[in-house]
């Protein structure tokens, strides 16, 4: 037996998520794109992903911005970093963790709805997934400040 689940297409052409004017703002069908989100979650679902993960990757950088500002850079694109593929280093660092927070985010409160055996492994994958993703922002975010990446310590 097999079935047929309809998902509506990923919108195109939703609205800018205004950042707070140090962080770029957020183009949510690049964040769309990049995050590789079909359409089971709705646009307003996403912008509150989004939303929400800026919050948190700004409040984990807010100290590190305010020594930017204070050095006399008005945005992260000011700050002096490696430029690949014509944009800053840190703004791809940046976008990396929001992206990575947004969809762990989606995953963790959108799981598939599918009880079966097979529906529980790829909840089980799901969860590894979010792992993952938490991981990479925290590698973004680490980066960015040019910290280590993991702390060891031996017991």
């Amino acid at each position: 037996m097999s079935s047929f689940i309809a998902t509506a297409p990923a919108s195109a052409g939703q609205n800018l998520i205004v950042n707070d004017g140090f962080f770029p703002d957020i183009e949510v069908d690049q964040a769309l794109a990049a995050m590789r989100q079909d359409g089971t979650v709705t646009p307003d679902r996403l912008r509150a992903a989004l939303v929400e993960a800026a919050l948190s990757v700004n409040a984990e950088l807010d100290a590190w911005k305010a020594g930017q500002q204070a050095a006399g850079h008005a945005s992260l694109q000011a700050v002096p970093a490696a430029q690949i593929d014509g944009k800053s280093a840190n703004l791809h660092r940046y976008l990396r963790a929001l992206y990575c927070q947004a969809r762990a985010g989606l995953i963790e409160r959108y799981r598939d709805y599918d009880a079966t055996a097979s529906g529980n492994k790829a909840a089980e994958a799901l969860l590894q997934a979010v792992d993952d993703l938490r991981r990479d922002a925290r590698w973004a975010i680490s980066d960015l400040l040019g910290i280590t990446r993991s702390t060891v310590e031996l017991i």
